[in-house]
């Protein structure tokens, strides 16, 4: 009856994702289509004199979230408040207690899937822990991508600025210039930085926040020379095509290394998905000697272990070729 009982489960948990995976490709798309199109039909229809919430105005709306109480409890923490800087820098519209609720789900769902896949209560733990730090990797994935792409876009960024200095217009309107002509993430940051200076924010305050958002060496650079600038006077469209060209040396620096390393990267890779791979290949080939290792206690530890082992490997390789530019 108890084993009825399992599969019953394991087959609506599996429709249910199934059907999850399905609505997600198939309908997400053209929700967040329609999402982003009507936001900027509001946009365009909102008065001039009146700021659009998140654009032009220097109050800060977050996202209140599914549970407001955890919500401000984790905002007041200082884990709380960079986690919520993380999900700023992600460029997600979530909250933190949304993306704690994600991963107690996905926690249950993976904490489940591993004890009818070992038939073992202490798969349990593992399985949760694996499904709780879902939503986190790909919020630290997202956060990577966006930080790595507006360090690539910034460049343009900063000679657009120049250029609107050379033509004699002020550094507030280069900065408007920027948010106005460059996309996402670049233009968004600027238009938040030109905002907060244009609504009377000193603009020292403002590259700070901008630092803070974007925690880059070359924007700090870029706010540290902006400031320098202010207080003793020079060059600055100048000083940032200068800025502008290191920052495209290093990438092209950072584009060689990567070539020397990809052998180091491909072997990372091949060890990591090798033991898998003929791990599928012998349950083919011997299903019995396979099964050995989810059903007996020593099998599931020496699995355990194996992973364990396989990350760090893995961690390692990717710490030995990982230079920094």
């Amino acid at each position: 009856m108890a084993l009825l009982v399992a599969l019953i489960s394991a087959f609506v948990v599996g429709i249910g994702l199934v059907m999850a995976a399905y609505l997600g490709v198939t309908k997400l798309p053209e929700y967040m289509a329609q999402r982003k199109l009507q936001g900027r039909l509001e946009e365009l229809a909102a008065p001039i004199d009146e700021p659009t919430i998140g654009g032009g105005s220097l109050v800060k709306v977050s996202e209140a979230g599914p549970l407001p109480a955890l919500e401000r409890m984790l905002s007041g923490t200082t884990r709380g408040s960079a986690m919520g800087r993380w999900i700023e820098q992600s460029g997600m519209k979530v909250s933190i207690s949304g993306v704690l609720l994600v991963g107690v789900f996905f926690a249950v769902i993976c904490a489940f899937a591993v004890m009818m896949l070992t038939r073992s209560p202490l798969g349990i733990p593992a399985g949760a822990a694996i499904g709780f730090a879902l939503p986190f990797m790909l919020l630290k994935y997202k956060r990577t991508k966006r930080l790595r792409k507006f360090e690539e876009e910034f460049p343009e960024a900063l000679d657009l600025i120049a250029r609107a200095l050379k033509a004699g217009h002020a550094f507030a309107t280069g900065l408007k210039m920027a948010a106005d002509e460059l996309s996402e993430p670049v233009g968004p940051e600027f238009r938040k930085t030109f905002d907060e200076q244009n609504f009377g924010l000193p603009l020292k305050d403002a590259l700070e926040n901008l630092t803070l958002r974007i925690p880059i060496l070359d924007v700090r650079f870029f706010a540290t020379a902006v400031l320098i600038q202010r207080e003793t006077g020079g060059n600055l469209s100048e000083i940032l095509e200068n800025l502008a060209h290191v920052v495209r040396e290093r990438f092209k620096i950072l584009r060689q290394v990567r070539v020397y390393t990809a052998h180091g990267r491909l072997t990372g890779y091949v060890l990591l998905a090798l033991p898998a791979v003929l791990g599928v290949a012998l349950s083919f080939i011997n299903p019995d000697h396979m099964n050995m290792l989810f059903r007996e206690r020593i099998g599931q530890i020496l699995l355990m272990v194996a992973i364990c082992m396989q990350t760090v490997g893995y961690i390692w390789i990717k710490q030995v070729i990982k230079i920094e530019v």
